[in-house]
């Protein structure tokens, strides 16, 4: 699959860990060396345990990027602070790091990251960059400001299992961007009041 998207001009490749067969360390170091040999575009890893049952350990992303020179990051979405931090220890700089829990990102940043790989970013972009970028160009207290701000939301985007508030909330900001193929299924009456809520809250209805 990765060959074929890199023959439709893709400019990297984002690839979650394998899921269901719960890899070995050895294993995914493998499964990721296979991918690599098989494209020249920029990877980054995607590690996301609660999803996958599969986590990359520090010492196997370092290991993969130091191996593999098109692996070149990881969107680190474990939710376990002191594994990035281990991680950014050992990495040094040879792998960019990428929040993947957007009410981690600056927690992440403060620990070297580089960015996010965002939910939030769908349905408030704007503010979802400037987190970042207010927080790289030296404005730390103005990045905070707006993460908090945006953290009921945040917390609102995932109220059910991801992608179904953010489409939710992206109908209800009138993009009409349709319905959920099974098995996701449509917000609960309950949860779609929470998610307007939080988009009022914001300004963004």
């Amino acid at each position: 699959f990765s060959k074929k998207v890199q023959a439709l001009g893709v400019d990297g490749l984002l690839v979650v860990t394998p899921f269901y067969n719960k890899a070995t360390q050895n294993g995914l170091y493998a499964h990721y060396t296979e991918v690599s040999k098989a494209v020249s575009l920029p990877i980054i890893m995607y590690n996301v345990p609660s999803r996958t049952g599969c986590n990359i350990l520090p010492e196997t992303a370092v290991r993969l990027a130091r191996d593999c020179e098109n692996i070149v990051g990881i969107k680190e979405a474990s939710g376990d602070i002191s594994q990035v931090m281990k991680l950014a220890k050992l990495s040094k700089g040879i792998l960019d790091i990428y929040s993947g829990n957007d009410d981690q990102i600056i927690p992440i940043l403060s620990l070297g990251g580089v960015g996010v790989i965002s939910v939030l970013s769908n349905v408030a972009p704007k503010e979802t960059h400037d987190i970042v970028m207010e927080y790289l160009e030296g404005d730390r207290e103005r990045a905070l400001d707006i993460q908090l701000r945006y953290l009921d939301l945040i917390n609102a985007l995932f109220c059910e299992v991801n992608p179904i508030p953010v489409k939710g909330a992206m109908n209800i900001m009138g993009y009409n961007v349709g319905k959920l193929r099974l098995p996701l299924t449509e917000l609960e009456e309950s949860h779609k009041e929470y998610v307007k809520a939080s988009l009022a809250e914001v300004g963004l209805i």
